[in-house]
């Protein structure tokens, strides 16, 4: 069954009910637009409640330069959109909202009592008090005709209900949909080949704050997986030469690595296995203590203790750590003193592949930001803009990630405004 919604005024159709679509529709809705959104699932936001159960990570409070190089090689063009609506204003919108925020010791920004819900209803309230018609289980079949006429340019959608095929007619569109990362959440990438049958310039989708595969022996996985290797320093060498270096911990798991000190250098690893078939990651097992000192203190007569008990007790090296060197090293390295010293500070750990998109935090690729104009606006459909996690860009975790999908929405929102007053559709 098919039905058509008619419009007696201008609307905007935003497709995707995560952060990128919700803040797109309260900008357009401010300036008393009519905005209907439309999300595939039984409610809006869910990744963004997935991302809050372990702390809702908001933004980060660093200083915005130092914020904006964050972005990488899309630097040049998030910086504009951040430095319009970046982590203090962000704040501000949240404060607005009636739930505060404050600093955590790393400078990350959450939400005082930690939670996404509050956030959520309290944003939900606000949209729908503006006008904003939220449609669910409205899946978007990726159709996207335009039909010109006497009042303008106008697109016609299509969606799949659980009452069957439902059309509808907007003036603008925004796309909010996300990239493949967590697909039972609403992200699963299939907007990909429908935008690009349209003449859209993508990027193909990648893992990006991911963990990898290693290839373990049999031994390593069943003693080790889901153990967690703290204070150590990772190291990988990027295709210029130079060493990227971050301390922390990170988790053994069953097919390789994964956790924080991990996805800090994701992009950088998943780019060498790109280039090169695999990646090395270099750990420092014992970070506190020069090479120096390391050699002499394995090199220390060990009498009948096995070679287990000396590096304990010499070192500190013991469990997953110890593991980890039986794994990596070579076992003729532990009979030389600077060998077994020279992998302690440096352990070569082979990556073979990034974990599946749907198991990464989030996909680096998508629309290319030179298929947009610099209010996001795509240049092979004019009226049609994107915003959030589907645009060609990534970033490492710690409120980076949402802070960019906010401040594109703003100015993909921004933007639908002023396409609409040059069409003449608003004043």
């Amino acid at each position: 069954m098919s039905s058509s919604s008619a419009h007696t005024q201008p609307c905007v159709a935003v497709i995707g009910g995560g952060p990128a679509g919700l803040m797109a529709a309260e900008v357009i809705a401010a300036r008393g637009m009519q905005v209907e959104l439309f999300d595939a699932m039984p409610s809006v936001g869910r990744k963004f409640l997935m991302a809050g159960k372990g702390g809702m990570n908001i933004t980060h409070s660093e200083p915005i330069e130092a914020f904006v190089a964050r972005y990488a090689e899309r630097r040049a063009q998030l910086a504009p959109l951040i430095q319009a609506f970046g982590p203090q204003q962000l704040r501000d919108w949240i404060h607005a909202l009636g739930i505060d925020t404050f600093v955590g010791s790393s400078g990350r920004v959450f939400p005082t009592d930690m939670k996404a819900a509050p956030l959520l209803r309290a944003w939900l309230h606000r949209l729908r008090e503006a006008g904003v018609v939220i449609h669910v289980r409205h899946r978007w079949q990726g159709d996207i005709e335009a039909r010109q006429s006497a009042a303008g340019r106008r697109y016609t959608l299509g969606f799949a209900t659980p009452e069957g095929v439902r059309t509808i007619e907007a003036d603008a569109v925004v796309l909010a949909l996300g990239g493949a990362s967590w697909a039972r959440l609403g992200s699963d990438g299939a907007w990909l080949p429908w935008l690009q049958q349209h003449g859209v310039d993508i990027a193909a989708l990648q893992a990006a704050n991911c963990g990898f595969d290693a290839g373990w022996s049999e031994h390593l996985r069943e003693r080790f997986a889901g153990e967690a290797v703290k204070a150590v320093t990772a190291s990988c060498i990027d295709a210029h030469g130079y060493t990227h270096t971050r301390q922390g911990e990170f988790v053994v798991t069953e097919n390789g690595v994964e956790g924080g000190l991990i996805y800090a250098l994701s992009a950088l690893l998943r780019e060498q296995i790109n280039e090169q078939g695999q990646a090395t990651l270099f750990l420092d097992l014992a970070p506190g203590k020069a090479l120096a000192r390391v050699m002499a203190e394995v090199d220390h007569p060990r009498g009948s203790r096995s070679m287990s008990s000396h590096l304990q007790s010499r070192v500190g090296i013991k469990g997953v750590k110890m593991a980890l060197l039986r794994e990596c090293l070579p076992t003729e390295d532990f009979a030389d003193a600077g060998k077994l010293a020279a992998g302690i500070k440096a352990l070569p750990v082979k990556l073979l592949a990034p974990r599946p998109l749907d198991e990464v935090i989030s996909t680096a690729g998508g629309v290319r930001f030179e298929a947009l104009d610099e209010q996001l606006m795509l240049t092979a459909l004019p009226g049609v803009f994107c915003a959030g996690e589907m645009l060609d860009w990534e970033a490492p975790t710690g409120g980076y990630l949402l802070t960019a999908c906010f401040a594109s929405a703003r100015r993909a929102g921004e933007g639908v405004l002023d396409f609409m007053q040059r069409a003449g559709l608003r004043k």
